[in-house]
């Protein structure tokens, strides 16, 4: 059973974004007109009056009010109050978090800690679409593209963590220096279809999201990995993952994205495997003959 998006006292519950994509594929032609202009530009449009959001999708007010009674809401000033304590969430520094996670209820750290990986882990993968899975994992699975992965200051080490895997078991794969003056000699080389994964977490860099402008007009098809509330760089992905990344510490919590990369990893060498598994044996074998060289 999902959380209450109404309800503001729990911060577990989905975020109106994710709670959407859950009733996507239920809303009606206009209605998901409504829903990809918010996610587009999220949560700007929701903070909109009606009459502008209604303008903005090029539907009519009623048909606004009828997704927002949809997601769970009594009315557009609750749905509103829902985006504005997201956006509130979206800015908080460690020192907030600390602060915040310290007045909560008192109980076992970890036993408060594991509870709360546990779950990002178990609502990330519950909430993501297959459909969203299995095409990402096509477009990985296609040596035609090649593959450019980028994250910020603490989420690079995810991208490099992906790039390392998925360079093992395919070609045309780069891991984007974290240097911004380095980016021109990978923003160069990306060709029309070429596959940018992007990883955005909160308090989102404004460097990343122009770098990903930059690929897209390139013609990149990009892939965003993200939290609940949404980096900017949404509005240009043709497949986000918003993953949970809460947990009663200073810090935002990494497992359900790296639960996902590996899910994705798992998914791409059963797809491909006569190409992963001729790939690996021919790096095993180079790996052997270098350590025989160096005996010697």
């Amino acid at each position: 059973m999902q959380a209450d998006p109404r309800s503001r006292a729990q911060p577990a519950g989905p975020s109106v974004a994710e709670h959407l994509s859950q009733l996507y594929e239920t809303l009606t032609t206009t209605e998901r007109k409504s829903a990809r202009v918010l996610l587009d530009n999220y949560p700007i449009a929701g903070l909109e009056t009606v009459a502008q959001f209604a303008a903005r999708a090029g539907v009519s007010g009623p048909t606004v009010l009828r997704l927002i009674g949809k997601l769970g809401f009594a009315g557009y000033a609750d749905f509103q109050a829902a985006l504005r304590d997201e956006l509130e969430a979206r800015l908080q520094s460690p020192l907030e978090k600390h602060r915040r996670h310290r007045e909560g209820e008192p109980g076992d750290d970890v036993e408060r800690f594991c509870a709360a990986l546990c779950d990002n882990i178990r609502l990330s993968l519950h909430n993501i679409p297959r459909s969203e899975l299995e095409h990402t994992c096509q477009q990985l699975g296609d040596t035609r593209r090649q593959v450019f992965l980028i994250g910020g200051r603490f989420s690079d080490s995810l991208a490099r963590y992906f790039y390392m895997h998925l360079h093992a078991m395919r070609s045309g794969v780069r891991h984007v220096d974290p240097q911004v003056g380095a980016w021109p000699d990978y923003l160069v080389d990306i060709r029309r279809r070429d596959l940018l994964l992007v990883f955005d977490i909160r308090r989102y860099q404004q460097d990343l999201l122009r770098f990903a402008e930059h690929a897209t007009r390139r013609g990149a098809h990009l892939i965003l990995f993200t939290d609940q509330w949404l980096s900017p760089i949404a509005r240009l992905a043709r497949h986000v993952f918003p993953v949970r990344v809460q947990a009663p510490s200073s810090w935002d919590s990494s497992a359900a994205t790296l639960a996902l990369i590996e899910l994705l990893l798992m998914q791409l060498g059963e797809a491909n495997w006569s190409q992963v598994k001729a790939r690996m044996e021919s790096l095993e074998e180079m790996r052997r003959d270098l350590s025989r060289r160096d005996e010697e």
